[in-house]
Order: structure tokens, then sequence, then C-alpha cells
């Protein structure tokens, strides 16, 4: 059964009781210590090394507070201080394997263990379940009221993000963080990230599972631990590699039954004349038929590998592609500059350049490219390999290293400059996601991470 329905929230948004600030929405300056850049003028060679370098500043932008630690999400200027969303500390731990070295291993353990911390030491709950966000740094927030704590607090509990309402639990950020800890299970051979990442799939089993028409794995819970009625395809997508990883690596066939149920609704929200997956369902009944997002299309390549619905990609790539230029209405880019990629959803096209896109923050340029979506795309075009794919791949990685280069100069990260010319931000220009946020050019943990796994070839949804 099909119909209209409003969007069904994203995985990116907020999902914390009382507070509906985007992420990235803001404008104020982190605190903490400065970081080294190195001598003055040095940086490293290639465009990916300036990526791992940028995601090491924001690793360790707070020495002062103890060596279990996560990595700040975006920069200062994004005004969410030391906020560190699980699932981009899930995609740092994945470009760090991507890279193959002995520090990144050393890095995407680090964080791992991290993750398994905050299982252990929520200060509510104690049944494997991880927040939609931790500090990992000291602040004043917005209302004068201090935050001294890194992510350890005193007490030994972590650091929840109960400023900005990031306290609830996400089944998509659960199924990455598992999909992570599965990834460093499978590269190390340690059983205790097998043993968090089966942790994580049993709280998705008890919290998401659901009977209802559509099926699949509902959207988690909010802040005060409410269950939320939405259905991702995102999320579900996420859990065909997450249980697919655990029936290989523990040997329970339980997880195939588990993961046959994602699939299956997945391949309900494929749209055939249209070459496309939906978004989801708010209710478990109706089939959201807007706004169409990104991922879907993406990601769904990723984790299927289906010849079937490879279409999807040629879809995303014409449907959502954008060239923003600094002559565009509401465009940040500077003079003379310009960038390709594809936007966050079919909404994004249609936004309302004439309002901000939420109440303090900026007016929207219809073709803001969204770098994290655009790397997500070149990914799976390689992955795919069609006729024409490496070349379109190889177009939107550069505008990705292009951006790296020119857009987010002397943004800082805990109060310290960064090394000079890392990080990728999260959009060219602000752009309405159409699903209640928006993203902004602040460099980005997530958005950087995805661009590293696109140059190194590196499939993170890949049982």
């Amino acid at each position: 059964m099909t119909g209209r329905q409003g969007p069904a929230l994203s995985r990116r948004s907020l999902i914390g009781a009382g507070l509906g600030i985007s992420a990235a929405g803001l404008t104020a300056a982190g605190s903490g210590q400065a970081l080294a850049a190195g001598p003055a003028g040095a940086r490293p060679a290639s465009a990916p090394a300036r990526g791992h370098a940028f995601l090491a500043a924001a690793m360790d932008a707070y020495p002062d507070h103890g060596g279990i630690r996560l990595t700040q999400s975006y920069t200062d200027q994004a005004g969410l201080f030391s906020t560190a969303f699980t699932y981009d500390n899930a995609l740092a731990v994945l470009a760090h394997l991507a890279a193959r070295t002995a520090n990144g291993l050393t890095r995407a353990e680090a964080l791992g263990e991290a993750l398994l911390y905050a299982q252990h030491h929520d200060p509510a709950y104690d049944d494997g379940r991880l927040r939609q966000a931790y500090n990992v740094g000291p602040y004043t927030f917005y209302d004068g009221s201090p935050q001294p704590d890194g992510f350890v607090r005193p007490d030994g509990t972590v650091n929840v993000g109960t400023q900005f309402g990031f306290t609830g639990t996400a089944v998509g950020d659960m199924a990455w963080a598992g999909i992570a800890l599965s990834a460093l299970a499978r590269r190390t051979g340690e059983r205790r990230f097998l043993t968090g990442a089966v942790r994580i799939g049993e709280w998705i089993e008890r919290t998401g599972r659901t009977d209802e028409p559509l099926g699949g794995y509902k959207f988690g819970v909010d802040g005060a631990n409410q269950r939320l009625p939405f259905t991702s395809t995102e999320h579900n997508t996420d859990l065909v590699c997450l249980f697919g990883r655990l029936a290989r690596l523990t040997g329970d066939r339980v997880w195939l039954e588990r993961r046959a149920r994602a699939e299956a609704f997945v391949r309900r929200m494929w749209e055939p004349s249209g070459g496309f997956f939906y978004t989801g369902t708010n209710d478990g009944v109706t089939v959201n038929r807007s706004p169409v997002p990104e991922d879907t299309q993406t990601w769904t390549h990723l984790a299927l590998g289906s010849g079937r619905f490879s279409r999807s990609l040629d879809w995303a790539a014409a449907e959502l592609a954008v060239l923003d230029h600094s002559g565009r209405t509401n465009s940040t880019v500077p003079a003379g500059q310009s960038y390709e990629g594809v936007t966050f959803s079919s909404a994004s096209l249609l936004a309302n350049e004439d309002a901000p896109i939420a109440a303090g923050q900026p007016k929207p340029d219809r073709n803001g490219v969204w770098f994290e979506g655009t790397a997500h795309l070149a990914l799976a075009l390689r992955d795919r390999g069609a006729r024409g794919d490496e070349a379109r791949a190889r177009r939107l990685i550069a505008s990705a290293e292009k951006a790296q280069d020119l857009l987010g100069g002397g943004q800082t990260v805990g109060g310290g400059t960064l090394p000079e010319r890392c990080g990728v931000v999260s959009a060219s220009s602000p752009l309405d996601t159409g699903f209640g946020f928006g993203y902004y050019p602040y460099r980005h943990t997530g958005a950087t991470a995805w661009y590293l796994m696109a140059v190194a070839r590196y499939n993170p949804l890949k049982v």
C-alpha cells in the first residue's frame, strides 16, 4: 500500500527529548587545547593524507581530558561545541581501517574501545545501547551553563550530549557502530569487539523489530526511551550489513533470519518505474513517496550488491545532481569557484530560498553540494564498475578534494588550529535536507570519512 505522507525522520534528525536544534546549525566557537599543526607551511602532501590528518586532529582535540576519547564531529564554528555523534565515530573507525596502516589500526581500535566503554558506562542504561551523541571536551553552553568534562565524567559514566538533546538512540546509529565494531573484530580477532557488536544487534532486535504490514525494524527510541513510530529504508539497509556480518562472525543462523527481515523491508521500498528507493514509512503501512533521499540509493547498492537495483545509482546521479557556484542564490562559495556533486534529497532541490532553513539559520542554496552523499555515490559507482562509472566517480572525488583545499579555511577543533587544508566540509553552501535540518560549510568527520573510503575503494557495507 502506498501514498503520500510527510517525510519519515532521517537518522540524522535529532531524536532527543525537548530540543530541536539542527546539526551544524548554530554559530559559536568551542573551547579546548590548541592542536599542533606542524612546521609553518608544512602539510601532508596528498589529499587523502590531509583527510586523515583532520580525523586525527578531531580525535586528539582534548588531550587533557582522558585517553578514552571519541572524535569531535564538526569544527567549532558549527556551534555544536565538542559533540561527537556516534554515527560519525563509526565512520571514523571504518576510514581508519580503510587506510590499512599501523597508525590507522591503532586509532580505529581506540575509537572502538571508546564505543565499548560507552556501552558499559551509560549513566542510565546497561542494555547495550549507545546514544546519538556525546560530549568529548569542555565548553560553556549558550545559556551560560558550564560543561567541564570530557568524554568520561569524574564518576566514570560517559558524557551524553544532553545540552542539545542528543540522548535518544537510533537504530541506524546503532547499526553503524555495530558495523564498525564487527570490522574491528574481523581485522583484529579480538572477541570484545564482536561481543559489543552482538549486544548492539540484540538491542535492535528487542527494540526495533515490528510486525506491521511493511515489516522491518523501527527507528529507535527518543530521549525519554519512547519507541519512535517510523521505519527507515536507510536503517534497514544498515541492518542488512550488520546482521549479515554477525551471522558470518558468530555462526549463529538467527542473524540470517533477521537480515532477511531487514532486506525484505528495503526491497518493498523499491520503485521499479523510477528506478529508486523510497525513504520508508511513518506508520508501518503507507510508503512515504516524498522526499526521496540520496543515501537510500547508494547504500542499498553497497549493502545488497544487486544488479537488479543498480539503477538507483543512475537515479541519484541524474536526479540529485547539483552544481554550486558563487552566482547561485544563497551560495556561499567564493567567487571563481564551483563544485559538482549531489544534494541530500529531492526536497533539497525545491527548498524555499526566501526563508531560513530553521530559526537563526541561513537561507538554503538549492544547488548546495552534500559532500558526504557525493562520496557515497562515488564509492558506489566504483563498486558497480559499469561503463563510465569510474570517470564519474573520479570527478566527484575531485570535487570533494577541491572543497578540502578551498572551503572551511580558518576553522578550529577544540579551539585549536587545524592542519592546513585538512577535512572535507559537509556542504559547499547551506542546504535544506527536506527532513527538518540542514548541512553547512563546516569541516566534518563524517564527510571526510566517506571521502577517504571512496578514495580507498573501501565498501563499509559489504558483508
